[in-house]
């Protein structure tokens, strides 16, 4: 007998193609009819609030009064509730940030009840391959998703080689790790039984529909209707809509339910044929037109933010205060879970993604400034309690010691800055000018840096003048002053991870920067260290010779303008429409810094390119004409786009640094940089979610989209048995990989104007109007263990050395100290924080190869133990081995 379980649910977006506080207030009528309905139908049994609690904040925000009657229902199971905090996008938030939604959500759904155990992906735009590891990490068997795989259904037969088919609703998932999981996919969507009629006859068709469409599917007699859909009011006549379809069939029960009834049911009938599907489930074998995998590039400028942020919690705020602070009661917790979040309410599908209307992204930047501030404040009250536990009395009398800070998950090469303060007139002792003045025609004596050794450093020191500055006590009230302040800037080498060096900033004579050879050569158009050789041609590409292989890369760095006619969600080039490139025009090369450590290379180069798409775009956007439909081109008029590039090449680095800076003021195009690695290769790597993925560089039969965007995160690579080269960016998430020489193409911009999907939604802004400055890097390597080198190097290139100044006085610690050691090349750290509530360290991290791989940490005076993604202890066992592509947490305690 065939079993019918409706689900009621909304799937809430909080924002989308109406502003945040449009969704919110329509929130609240949904819960408010709820409530409703709970106390006047006992037939209407439970609503399934979409898998996230922070609904669940937005409306107590505004019905307080409410909170005793929903906790009721919450814990009589009426209202459904959690796993998550929010619903996120798998692709475009870190690692870190998929775990803490995670970790918010379980700990929020325990406060008021307890959570659905369903990992819960209805509408995510494509789903990360450690899925399967990471909710058998948190307890969760099930995940239920709507994209990602392809439903074949009974009337047609898999195909052998379709990896990401099955016939049947219900598969298994399979990680790159092993761990599976029972993968449940919204064949018909997640409003297949949207608004049950209750009237016989269009009861009678409407089920006859629903029933067919179900059964296609269904590896069992248990059929899954979701009575909902997006921002969906409730069907407050379900109930009669119930008792009809069971008069009119008999010979099949239906029944108001929820996921935990019909998992329980399904997992008992399950058939043993089901098919298996593994990794990422990104649509890989559809015609790949809606992948939506060009969210990655809708407004950058959001990403941009996204990453500083994340990485100023995940990399900076966290790593420092928990070498600071040692007590739970110390360690800021709910500082900290109030920036994670207010950054996660910047995190679902429709916001992260850049595929909501204007007013929406005004206010995630607004979140993501605020998440910012909240973070630095961690960040330097941490540094400050650090910092007055290090010993730096060794320095001299009337030296200015500061402590720079490699909060990165391995070594790392790269400048360090930091502004000393080098004296100061507190207001008390004059006039504002009065003091201004002095200390603006004093004059600074001969200044070098010297390392807690007392020896002399290299430091580039730069006069900063005199600027206002105030300190505010903990104790009593502002103090106001001016300052006279040096910039010093320093070359790094390999500072250990997760450690800190001492320096201090003294009267004499400075080691001269040019001692050694120059790596700026031949006024600009040269550069040279010990690994590379980088010729600057005439149009601004380069050509490097990796000296350790003796493998030459041609034509790199070259810009590529492109018209763009899609929309937020989609890129679609105008038919015929022929690229223009940066390559055949003649660029302006200037030196900006040149000496033995550090080199710096302005190159300018201009773009003829169109202003726009010509006028027909509008006209096919106000008519909701199918993006692949549209006949626009772009416009005969053109004008010039400049880009600005800072190419900067250290001592004893294997990689190049870019600085990008251009202001857009053409519509409707795309632009990226390329990179011919000239490798000929079947696959290629990026960073993805606790996983360093592999994909293919040919895209399936079925596949008609003429482009193949893809995710990433710091990196993308190719390589082949020899050789290979890595590009590493900070906040630009789209690539593709191009047949022609093996081409990596990073997308800088993509400026479209308007939403898409479901009807016309103009987004002016998405544009992307005015000035904006990216930032990659591409870094050569040779075998296997030289390629995970490049990979950390991506990694830590999003991650800036913190350099603080302090004074003259004794600690526990030494000047110069690491706090936790890691051994291990395969391993990615991820987390250094405290658990939640507790006073110890959690450390995250996974093996980024295919390959068991030796691991060991340690931290001095603890002992760890193996915890899960919700820090909870696990059974595993503490080795000196890493499984491939596991992810390994551990707990720290004396």
């Amino acid at each position: 007998m065939k079993k019918v379980y409706i689900v009621s649910h909304s799937h809430w977006d909080r924002e989308w193609y109406l502003p945040y506080e449009q969704h919110h207030m329509r929130l609240i009528q949904l819960v408010d009819d709820l409530l409703e309905l709970f106390e006047t139908d006992p037939e209407f049994k439970s609503f399934h609030l979409d898998g996230q609690t922070i609904i669940l904040d937005d409306y107590v925000q505004v019905r307080p009064e409410k909170k005793p009657l929903l906790e009721k229902y919450i814990r009589e199971g009426r209202f459904k509730i959690g796993p998550f905090y929010i619903l996120q996008d798998d692709f475009l938030i870190s690692s870190e940030a998929n775990t803490r939604n995670m970790l918010i959500g379980f700990e929020e759904s325990k406060k008021w009840g307890s959570p659905v155990k369903l990992g819960y992906f209805p509408d995510t735009f494509g789903n990360m391959g450690q899925t399967p590891q990471m909710m058998l990490d948190a307890g969760l068997d099930v995940a239920a998703f709507g994209r990602g795989v392809k439903p074949t259904g009974f009337n047609n037969v898999v195909i052998n080689d379709e990896k990401y088919a099955s016939q049947y609703s219900e598969m298994w998932w399979e990680g790159p790790d092993g761990s599976k999981i029972l993968g449940l996919l919204f064949a018909n969507w997640y409003s297949n039984g949207n608004e049950i009629p209750v009237d016989k006859e269009e009861a009678k068709l409407f089920w006859e529909r629903k029933l067919a469409d179900a059964s296609q599917y269904a590896s069992t007699g248990h059929l899954l209707m979701m009575n909902g859909c997006d921002h969906q009011p409730v069907q407050k006549d379900l109930s009669a809509a119930i008792r009809v379809a069971n008069e009119l069939y008999p010979e099949i029960e239906f029944v108001h339910s929820s996921f935990e009834e019909y998992i329980a049911a399904l997992k008992a009938d399950l058939p043993k044929e089901l098919s298996t599907v593994s990794g990422e489930l990104t649509s890989q074998e559809t015609d790949g037109w809606y992948t939506l995998a060009n969210t990655s590039s809708a407004r950058i400028y959001l990403k941009q933010m996204n990453t500083e942020v994340e990485r100023q919690l995940e990399n900076i705020a966290e790593p420092l205060a928990t070498m600071a602070y040692t007590t739970a009661e110390q360690y800021p917790h709910d500082t900290l879970r109030y920036a994670w979040k207010t950054l996660m309410q910047n995190h679902p599908h429709d916001s992260i993604c850049g595929c909501s209307i204007d007013e929406v992204h005004q206010e995630m930047v607004t979140r993501f400034k605020k998440a910012k501030e909240v973070g630095k404040f961690v960040a330097d009250e941490a540094a400050e309690a650090l910092m007055a536990q290090i010993d730096t009395s060794a320095f001299p009398e009337g030296s200015k010691p500061f402590v720079i800070f490699n909060t990165a998950g391995s070594a790392k090469t790269d400048v360090a800055e930091v502004t000393i303060e080098w004296t100061r007139k507190p207001f008390a002792q004059g006039t504002p000018s009065k003091l201004y003045y002095e200390l603006k025609e004093s004059k600074l004596p001969e200044l070098a840096v010297v390392n807690a050794q007392g020896k002399t450093v290299a430091a580039e020191i730069i006069d900063e003048g005199v600027t206002f500055g105030y300190d505010l006590p903990k104790d009593k009230f502002r103090q106001p002053y001016m300052g006279r302040y040096v910039k010093v800037r320093m070359f790094m080498e390999q500072m250990p991870a997760m450690a800190w060096e001492s320096f201090a900033l003294v009267e004499g004579l400075a080691v001269d920067l040019q001692t050694g050879d120059a790596i700026v050569k031949e006024q600009g158009r040269l550069l040279e260290n010990e690994f590379l050789k980088v010729t600057i041609q005439e149009d601004g590409s380069l050509d490097v010779q990796n000296k350790e292989t003796g493998k030459e890369y041609t034509g790199l760095m070259v810009f590529e303008d492109v018209g763009d006619i899609a929309n937020e969600y989609i890129f679609k080039q105008p038919e015929g429409d022929k690229a223009i490139l940066s390559t055949g025009k003649k660029a302006r090369i200037t030196v900006q810094s040149a000496n033995a450590f550090v080199a710096e290379v302005l190159v300018e180069q201009e773009l003829e390119i169109p202003v726009s798409a010509d006028e027909r775009l509008e006209e096919e956007m106000k008519a909701v004409i199918e993006f692949r439909d549209r006949k626009a081109q772009r416009s005969k008029e053109t004008a010039i786009f400049k880009i600005a590039t800072k190419i900067t090449l250290q001592k004893g680095s294997k990689k190049l640094q870019f600085e990008t800076s251009y202001n857009n003021q053409m519509k409707d195009h795309r632009l990226r940089v390329l990179f011919p690695t000239g490798i000929e290769a079947a696959y290629h790597e990026a960073e993805s979610i606790y996983e360093v993925v592999q994909r293919p560089n040919k895209v399936d039969r079925a596949w008609e989209n003429p482009t193949n965007p893809q995710h990433q995160h710091s990196f993308v690579n190719m390589h082949d048995d020899q050789h290979g080269v890595t590009v590493a960016n900070f906040g630009l998430n789209e690539y593709e990989v191009l047949s022609d020489r093996g081409t990596i193409a990073l997308t800088l911009l993509r400026a479209v104007g308007e939403l898409g999907d479901w009807g016309y939604f103009p987004t002016p802004e998405a544009q992307c109007l005015g000035e904006n400055t990216v930032k990659f890097a591409v870094a050569f390597h040779g075998d296997e263990a030289d390629k995970l080198r490049t990979y950390h190097e991506a990694m830590n290139f999003q991650v800036p050395f913190s350099a603080y100044q302090t004074s003259k006085h004794a600690g526990q610690y030494a000047a110069d100290h690491q706090y936790m050691k890691i051994e291990g090349d395969a391993f990615a750290l991820t987390a250094f924080k405290r658990k939640e509530h507790s006073d110890e360290i959690v450390t995250r991290g996974f093996n980024m190869t295919g390959a068991e791989q030796p691991l060991r940490l340690s931290i001095a005076e603890l002992t760890p133990q193996r915890c899960n993604l919700l820090e909870e202890p696990a059974e595993a066992k503490v080795t000196d081995k890493i499984k491939p592509a596991e992810i390994v947490s551990y707990s720290w305690s004396k």
